[in-house]
Order: structure tokens, then C-alpha cells, then sequence
């Protein structure tokens, strides 16, 4: 719980924007209409588990509880290779990266996720999250999205 109230305070919302979510493809993306555009999301620093891993229903339907037709707030950090807007995406202030990792349905994805303080935060609730056997953390040894992204290519 610390750190949630840790990684709130940390994260700067400065340049953000809102919009509203049309649309959870996955756990860590979302499809978020401002005005007349819908843009793709990814979120920031996470990976959820894939379609056909363990907890990918549990991930997907935990973003859609939270977001789905509600106003959120965007903060872009990044574009990806798919033209995807990379970003924190926050709802009544509640980041919902944060959210995912501290209720074990993603892990911090350490190729991309750099950001300072904010990735040590997530990390602890990472941490926290496999303490508590959360999630995809009751599994004797779940395996990263990118590691089975490898294995099937």
C-alpha cells in the first residue's frame, strides 16, 4: 500500500490528456477516443500476460472492469514500432500500470521500463505482489509474456 501512495507521488502528470476508453484489446493496451480520433495505448514500464498464457482472461478483464467507458487521464511517454502511444494511464488518479503489477496480473517489463523513480516502484509492488502469491504469482513459475513471445516465434 506504501508504495502505491509512493508511486502516486512520483509520477508527474503534467503534460497529460483525457480521453475515453472505447475499447481493452488486452490487459496493458487500450484503444482511448479524444474528440474525434481513437488512439492505441500501451501501457507504460508492464507486460500482461498474452492470449493463451495463464491469467490473460484475469489480466483483460481486470483492465476492462476498471476502464472500460470511463474517462481516463493519458500521459504519452513514448511512440512504439506499431505507432502505439506508450503512456501512464491513470483513472481518479489511480494509475492503472500500478494497479495491474500490485494485483499480480502483469510483470514490470525490464527491457522498457527505465523511467526513475517510477520503475523501482513498480517494482516493489511487483515484489509485493509475488510475496503475497497474487495473480499469476500462484503459479509455481509463471512465464514472462516475452519469454513465450520468443518460444512461439
Amino acid at each position: 500500500m506504501i508504495a502505491l501512495v509512493v508511486l502516486a507521488l512520483t509520477c508527474s502528470s503534467a503534460s497529460a490528456w483525457e480521453g475515453y476508453v472505447t475499447a481493452t484489446p488486452d490487459g496493458d493496451s487500450l484503444k482511448v477516443k479524444r474528440g474525434d480520433r481513437i488512439y492505441e495505448i500501451r501501457l507504460y514500464g508492464i507486460d500482461c500476460p498474452e492470449y493463451g498464457q495463464s491469467y490473460w482472461r484475469d489480466a483483460g478483464g481486470f483492465t476492462r472492469s476498471l476502464v472500460l467507458g470511463e474517462r481516463v487521464s493519458i500521459e504519452a511517454l513514448d511512440t512504439d514500432r506499431y505507432g502505439r502511444i506508450v503512456a501512464l494511464v491513470r483513472k481518479q488518479g489511480k494509475l492503472l500500470n500500478g494497479e495491474l503489477v500490485g494485483n499480480g496480473l502483469a510483470w514490470v517489463y525490464p527491457r522498457y521500463c527505465h523511467a526513475q523513480p517510477l520503475c523501482n516502484d513498480l517494482e516493489l509492488l511487483e515484489r509485493d505482489a509475488r510475496r503475497q502469491r497474487l495473480g499469476l504469482w500462484r503459479e509455481r513459475a509463471p512465464q514472462p509474456p516475452w519469454s513465450w513471445r520468443r518460444g512461439r516465434q
